[in-house]
């Protein structure tokens, strides 16, 4: 019994350093809301609601599209060149980029994603209406899509 004081001392000592560190360790980024529904016109491509899921770590940020866009044809997984132009908020705009989709079969909803975009703490982003808010290369063929409406229930905002 007189051998496990000093080995008492020790896991205190460690299990208070241990809380100490998480004590002082940095918060997760987080993405407020996490997901959106935005319209878009996508011209003979169709249109219609889009949901978005955003997440973050750190300045990197990705944005996965689920859209009600269908594709005419079957599409092989990440086959598909997509932007993703989003406002911020006091002017500019954060592109999201990629060639990420799943496979996809003919007549399925298109989804994107994640799309690869950098962010700054504070960044309040929603829907681009200055031009093509998204743009898609399926097969080389390019497809252009306009936002319709703003985000719901409001902005992706960035911490």
């Amino acid at each position: 019994m007189r051998g496990s004081r000093p080995l008492i001392g020790t896991a205190l000592t460690a299990g208070a350093l241990a809380a100490a560190s998480l004590v002082l360790a940095p918060a997760a980024a987080a993405v407020t809301p996490g997901t959106a529904q935005a319209s878009y016109d996508c011209g003979s491509w169709g249109g219609g609601t889009a949901t978005l899921t955003a997440t973050q770590s750190g300045t990197a940020a990705t944005i996965t599209i689920n859209s009600a866009v269908t594709t005419p044809l079957a599409v092989g997984a990440d086959q598909i060149n997509a932007t993703l132009t989003l406002a911020k908020a006091g002017g500019g705009t954060v592109k999201f980029t990629g060639r990420k989709n799943p496979p996809l079969p003919a007549g399925g909803a298109v989804k994107i994603g994640p799309l690869s975009g950098v962010v700054a703490p504070g960044n309040s982003l929603n829907s681009y209406f200055a031009g093509t808010a998204l743009s898609m290369n399926v097969f080389g063929f390019p497809v252009a899509c306009d936002a319709l409406t703003s985000q719901t229930p409001g902005p992706f905002v960035f911490s």
